[in-house]
């Protein structure tokens, strides 16, 4: 098959995240079966027009904020003649309503739609835009295939009016071959709370500080990793500093596989608290380590964390909630191994190879219907 993928990043954008793994994941594997496919993602300052990474061929056009107006152009102009055989949207952020442009049968994936969470991280106008141009995406999307990650997603989608039948929930996966537990076992000295994952005002990191004063007030020594950039650092700072616990929280900034990989074999909990997602790769990935995750019982968080076996779910913004089930971990170490234990046999159940044979299969039937 000769595939088009349309995404809003690809991986080695400086603002990537899930959505960019799954893809590199996904069509990487995907590729390297003898498919053609090429990404067509957004750029960045500096960033080369043209690359190749996993198998993928990488073309760049606009910017963060211009890709969806930029891509149908790019389209238009430089891959009329490619005749590809199926499209994804991968819908992150803004949606680019592919099938209004594109003549080619076009698969929708979705990750989550922010609906009013939009308004917990953007500005008014920003966040008003993005729930607006959520709006139309079931009755533009009506009838065609689609691909939600997780059955929260796939319920979200069948609220706003999609037929549940035309969805497919094919989960991510994660590398458990790469992401194993420490050969020796060792944690951190000290108890020690991870976040891995972008630095943004919806991901809810100020409710992981609040919960780190309130252990640290129960005279539990903890300390608190941060893993990650993005635009909301500098306000998390300050939270810590008001907090008196900056002493006791490390940001990390962007830290390399192998380094994630040893953050998530040392630490002794991890920790994500959004209030929606659309799986929580972060969670699959830190339980493939033998990491136990306390996250909030959230769409998509609560199918990636089985509560009370791999970790606990908390109501979202509890903070007194999420302190008590921090120190119940950090203070019972047959308690995190028992749990660690569950949450790697939970890791192995999702791979990135089963979830590349589901979509080969689905793009190969969407391609083959076409013709």
């Amino acid at each position: 098959m000769n595939i088009l993928v349309l995404n809003w990043q690809d991986l080695e954008n400086p603002q990537s995240g899930g959505a960019e793994v799954h893809m590199h994941e996904t069509f990487g594997r995907i590729a390297r079966r003898g498919h053609r496919v090429t990404a067509l993602v957004s750029a960045w300052p500096g960033a080369p027009a043209h690359a190749e990474a996993d198998g993928l061929e990488i073309l760049r056009t606009g910017g963060r904020y211009t890709f969806s107006v930029a891509a149908p152009r790019y389209v238009r102009r430089h891959l009329a003649d490619r005749r590809f055989d199926v499209v994804v949207e991968d819908l992150n952020k803004v949606p680019l309503f592919a099938p209004l442009w594109m003549p080619t049968p076009v698969v929708l994936c979705v990750h989550h739609l922010f609906g009013a969470t939009a308004f917990r991280e953007a500005s008014p106008p920003v966040a008003a835009a993005t729930w607006l141009l959520e709006r139309p995406v079931p009755r533009v999307f009506q009838g065609l295939p689609a691909v939600a990650v997780s059955e929260s997603t796939r319920d979200d989608l069948v609220r706003r009016g999609m037929a549940r039948e035309r969805i497919e929930v094919i989960p991510n996966g994660v590398d458990t071959a790469r992401l194993t537990p420490a050969p020796d076992g060792r944690r951190f000295d000290e108890p020690t709370l991870l976040y891995l994952g972008r630095l943004r005002r919806y991901k809810r990191v100020d409710l992981i500080l609040r919960a780190l004063a309130g252990l640290r007030a129960r005279g539990l020594a903890a300390r608190l990793l941060i893993a990650g950039r993005g635009p909301h650092q500098a306000a998390l700072g300050r939270g810590a500093d008001r907090l008196g616990i900056s002493d006791h929280v490390r940001f990390l900034g962007f830290v390399s596989e192998a380094e994630k990989l040893d953050l998530l074999r040392r630490a002794w909990v991890h920790c994500l608290t959004s209030p929606k997602e659309g799986w929580g790769i972060a969670n699959l990935e830190a339980a493939a380590c033998a990491t136990p995750t306390v996250a909030s019982d959230a769409p998509g968080l609560r199918e990636s964390v089985v509560h009370g076996e791999t970790g606990y779910l908390v109501p979202h913004g509890n903070v007194e909630a999420l302190t008590a089930r921090l120190a119940e971990l950090l203070g019972n170490a047959a308690l995190r191994a028992r749990m660690g234990r569950n949450a790697r046999a939970l890791a192995e159940r999702y791979s990135w190879d089963a979830a590349a044979d589901r979509w080969e299969a689905l793009l190969g039937n969407v391609a083959a219907s076409a013709r």
